[in-house]
């Protein structure tokens, strides 16, 4: 029963969180933060856990799939320097910073780069969620880091936990080999199951074994690479971006349609778990703790999540001054963003379930059959500043203020060039395919006409947009409305036993992807 109950109370806090997020300006991962930390105070949900390696090897494949195929690679190539700087030299320089603090503050040397680690990656999905609203260079930009920052930092936390352990040793050349082997072994990992699942699934006609083909891409990929010893993340991300650019020429449009869904809603769901999860180990690891060790560990809470902020802030306004005295190239000097401008980046470097997934996973005992030197504390300062750096996202929208971002219609723009030109492309076309087709010339007439009022509309700006817009608006409502009329007619003659439930799914189908066509909702990134 307990596994229903999680799921009814999962269910519920994601709907009325998510109402709640648009009725007032909170961040839902904040509230369903919140959630987690509620539900250990009923000491039999409380008892609900989540193994580790379900987050590392179930959701986090998943998550990273998605956001790796949804990101804009072009933006990533753009900003590869700063990418690259920041998931892998900016790890290492915040899991140094807080080893160090932590060992100041009584750890051992090896639990503290056990900490460090673990903390040293912002969390993907935590960034996808609060930061979407940003201009997209600044939202790709983020994004990408934590994508592959995990790697960089899952191979430091193994190193550190090994060591500690006793199952590894500490030489320049062993950890280089850790290095170049997470880095270099993901990335092929990635290539190839990419390079299969491209293969596989350009030879698939059916969408159902077209989508169950790539739900199991992510898993495959972080399996291979895990099986050499390379980077799982690593592999998922390069797999997600590579396939990213080649499926659209082989993926059929049923399977777009019922992909996006599922996978938004799965993420979704995954996500919001996990930030509940969060909340949870919060409140079970302060439980755990003896009353006299709760003050040191709130005090060493807010020193660390001082630590993980200030490196980002410092990192922020140090490395790109460094980067302009050393690269003065003009191409470069565009890419500029100011000084305002960088606050929102720094701002958003939340931790979340990979963090936590990840010191939950350190072992119970060293390899001498001693406990985990204070592991029970590593677990519960990890968890607060997870809850810390969540927060951060209330000042999200006064400091995007402060930073005085500029307006980013870039999206909007190449939205309507594409539109025009695929439109201007099919008018192009449109004798050649009629004679093809063996078309008749009304026919080839009527098409002209709808395309052309199309591209009208697709095209319109200036001062005679609002009258163009207005009346495909009038037309797309009386669509509309004609659409929910003949709903109601199909309901009439299903209700009268005219026709059978089987009839009014089919014929509610097409009359569904009619009103798609004709409403316009926000578009999802």
């Amino acid at each position: 029963m307990l596994g229903l109950e999680m799921a009814v109370v999962l269910g519920a806090a994601l709907v009325l969180c998510g109402a709640l997020a648009r009725r007032f300006p909170i961040a839902p991962a904040i509230l369903l933060v919140l959630v987690g930390v509620l539900v250990g105070f009923a000491p039999h949900l409380r008892e609900a856990q989540l193994p580790p390696e379900v987050v590392l090897l179930v959701f986090l494949p998943v998550l990273l799939y998605w956001e790796s195929l949804t990101t804009s690679l072009r933006e990533i190539r753009n900003n590869l320097r700063v990418v690259l700087l920041t998931s892998t030299v900016l790890v290492f320089v915040t899991a140094a910073a807080v080893a160090a603090v932590a060992h100041a503050l009584g750890l051992a040397w090896g639990p503290a780069w056990v900490l460090g680690a673990a903390l040293a990656p912002t969390d993907a999905t935590a960034v996808g969620v609060l930061a979407r609203r940003l201009p997209r260079r600044t939202v790709t930009t983020l994004r990408a880091e934590s994508l592959i920052n995990d790697g960089t930092a899952l191979v430091i936390y193994g190193l550190a936990v090994g060591v500690t352990v006793g199952e590894e040793y500490l030489s320049p050349a062993h950890v280089s080999g850790l290095l170049v082997l997470a880095y270099g072994g993901g990335l092929l990992a990635g290539a190839v199951v990419g390079l299969l699942s491209w293969q596989v699934r350009r030879r698939m006609d059916d969408p159902m074994l077209e989508n169950l083909a790539m739900l199991v891409t992510p898993f495959a990929a972080f399996l291979l690479a895990e099986a050499v010893h390379a980077s799982g993340v690593l592999a998922v991300v390069a797999c997600g971006l590579f396939l990213s650019q080649v499926t659209p020429r082989i993926t059929g449009a049923v399977t777009r349609q019922t992909s996006v869904p599922f996978w938004t809603v799965t993420t979704t769901v995954i996500s919001s778990s996990l930030f509940v999860l969060v909340g949870l180990q919060a409140h079970t690891a302060v439980r755990a703790l003896p009353s006299a060790s709760l003050g040191r560990a709130v005090v060493d809470i807010l020193v660390v999540t001082a630590v993980v902020i200030g490196v980002r802030w410092a990192w922020l306004y140090t490395m790109p001054y460094l980067i302009r005295a050393l690269d003065r190239r003009p191409e470069q000097r565009l890419r500029r963003v100011g000084a305002r401008q960088r606050s929102v980046s720094a701002v958003s470097g939340f931790r979340g379930a990979v963090s936590l997934a990840a010191v939950l996973a350190v072992p119970q005992t060293l390899d001498s059959g001693a406990p985990f030197p204070d592991r029970d504390l590593i677990v519960v300062i990890t968890s607060g500043v997870i809850v810390l750096t969540l927060l951060q996202a209330l000042l999200l929208p006064r400091v995007v203020r402060f930073a005085r971002l500029p307006p980013d219609d870039s999206v909007t723009e190449e939205r309507r060039y594409a539109q025009v030109f695929i439109i201007d492309a099919a008018i192009d076309s449109l004798p050649e395919t009629a004679r093809e087709l063996g078309v008749d010339e009304d026919i080839e007439r009527r098409v002209r006409i709808e395309m052309e009022k199309r591209r009208q509309v697709a095209a319109a700006d200036g001062p005679e947009a609002d009258q163009v817009l207005r009346h495909d608006d009038q037309y797309a409502n009386l669509h509309l409305a004609l659409i929910a009329r003949k709903r109601e007619a199909l309901l009439e003659l299903r209700d009268e036993r005219r026709i059978d439930d089987i009839v009014l799914r089919q014929v509610q189908s097409g009359l569904d992807v009619e009103e798609i066509r004709f409403s316009r909702p926000d578009p999802v990134e």
